[in-house]
């Protein structure tokens, strides 16, 4: 059974389609030990309460410094003794020794295909507003997993979504969520969960 905690810091919708996904069984093998925000008043950590998980918040402000809340983080993920960690919409820089600690049991999912419109800057709305303005025509989301750097850690799916005439970053981000990251991030869970997924020289292989 793959025990994950899923780090979020807003609605948590991404976290919504894991849950669902265990629950309706396209996700197997796995259960949600915990719940994690940076932010106290995250709707995300009303959906895990509903659904019977624990949540916390643990945030950079409740600390003096950067340094203690890393260690702080790091040993709450500890105790809840995880295989894998999922950002889920994550606004927080994990730390260094927590990449270390949980080398390739970091995974995060991004609203564009990257290598485009990802690294230092691009989160949120600003991905979309980024993908309007450079006028692609196909976008989509990514899982991968996370390393020292911003979003460029080895890719596990990869979901296209066209951006249609019209778009607004609002609406394109909807498209986005709805048919790429509800799609990837529970199937990335469920090919982990079931041993599929190996990394060999910084690219992911996948067993059919």
């Amino acid at each position: 059974m793959l025990k994950i905690a899923v780090c979020v810091s807003g609605g948590g919708t991404n976290l919504q389609a894991v849950i669902d996904g265990i629950e309706n069984k396209t996700i197997t093998n796995t259960k949600i030990a915990a719940v994690i925000s940076n932010n106290p008043g995250a709707y995300a950590l009303e959906r895990a309460k509903m659904h019977g998980i624990e949540g916390i918040c643990i945030s950079p402000k409740q600390f003096p410094d950067r340094e203690s809340f890393n260690q702080a983080f790091l040993e709450q993920l500890d105790s809840y003794q995880v295989d894998l960690v999922v950002l889920a919409g994550f606004l927080v820089v994990i730390p260094e020794m927590v990449i270390k600690k949980y080398r390739n049991r970091i995974i995060n999912v991004h609203p564009s295909l990257i290598p485009s419109f990802c690294g230092t800057g691009y989160y949120g709305l600003k991905v979309h507003e980024g993908a309007l303005v450079r006028g692609v025509k196909v976008t989509g989301a990514t899982v991968h997993f996370v390393d020292e750097g911003t979003d460029t850690g080895p890719i596990i799916l990869q979901q296209p979504v066209a951006v249609e005439q019209g778009d607004t970053p609002e609406i394109l981000q909807r498209r986005v969520m709805e048919q790429a990251e509800w799609k990837i991030l529970p199937r990335a869970i469920d090919l982990i969960a079931n041993g599929k997924v190996q990394t060999e020289n910084g690219k992911v292989l996948i067993q059919q």
